[in-house]
């Protein structure tokens, strides 16, 4: 650690000894993290629940992931829930996508997936790409809400749009067979090329072999156009 960081860490040490959330906050990420301290886990709960117990969404978050993986408090899902479940309130979108998870695999809580599509829904319309995606996944099986092709492609249109590389797969496959959407191999093939994984890679692979050559250059285009108002998107955050 350099002396910045650990000027930084007492800088953060006494405004949270004077009982500032927001530095109690910083301060359980760096010993999580180690900056500018030892590693310590229950030094990071420690503070984070002093942050936490004044209402910090981001400190009641982190406890409950704590708490969920037994890392600097013994594991406990009902309590990770409970945390999860003050932040999620609060409107933190991570909190409310864990929350979100908790209820669709019933963990911590009796399983729900109405109330999972709930707080999937609520972190998605805030812009969580994971939350979108989950979202999209349950409307394609019709997990807690009424199966609906439409509705799940436009959830994973607006994940992959910010550069989640499972729904970017999940757009090529809609593309390629005309689920949600109108069959266009040349936008299958432009998703695919964008998703980054082995999975997309040879998906794309597969249906290169069968595209006409118009289609190629299209898709090949496409996907450059796409790859450009994703990293615009990216620079305007």
């Amino acid at each position: 650690m350099t002396p910045a960081e650990v000027r930084a860490f007492e800088g953060y040490m006494a405004l949270a000894l004077k009982g500032d959330p927001v530095a109690q906050t910083i301060l359980g990420a760096c010993y999580v993290v180690g900056n500018g301290v030892a590693k310590d886990h229950q030094e990071a709960v420690k503070w984070w629940r002093k942050a936490a117990e004044q209402g910090n969404a981001f400190a009641q978050y982190n406890l409950g992931l704590c708490y969920s993986k037994g890392e600097g408090v013994s594991k406990d899902k009902v309590e990770s829930v409970n945390w999860l479940r003050k932040a999620a309130d609060q409107g933190n979108t991570l909190a409310q996508h864990n929350l979100g998870l908790c209820y669709f695999n019933g963990d911590g809580v009796a399983q729900d997936r109405v109330q999972a599509v709930k707080w999937f829904r609520s972190a998605a319309e805030q812009g969580l790409a994971e939350a979108q995606h989950d979202l999209g996944s349950c409307y394609d099986k019709g997990v807690g809400v009424p199966e609906n092709a439409v509705d799940a492609v436009k959830w994973w249109r607006k994940a992959a749009e910010q550069g989640y590389s499972r729904s970017q797969a999940m757009m090529g496959l809609c593309y390629g067979i005309g689920y949600g959407v109108t069959k266009d191999e040349a936008e299958a093939y432009a998703y695919y090329s964008l998703a980054g994984t082995t999975h997309g890679a040879k998906l794309r692979d597969s249906l290169e072999k069968r595209m006409s050559q118009e289609a190629l250059l299209r898709g090949q285009q496409r996907a450059k156009e796409l790859q450009r108002e994703i990293a615009s998107r990216q620079a305007a955050k």
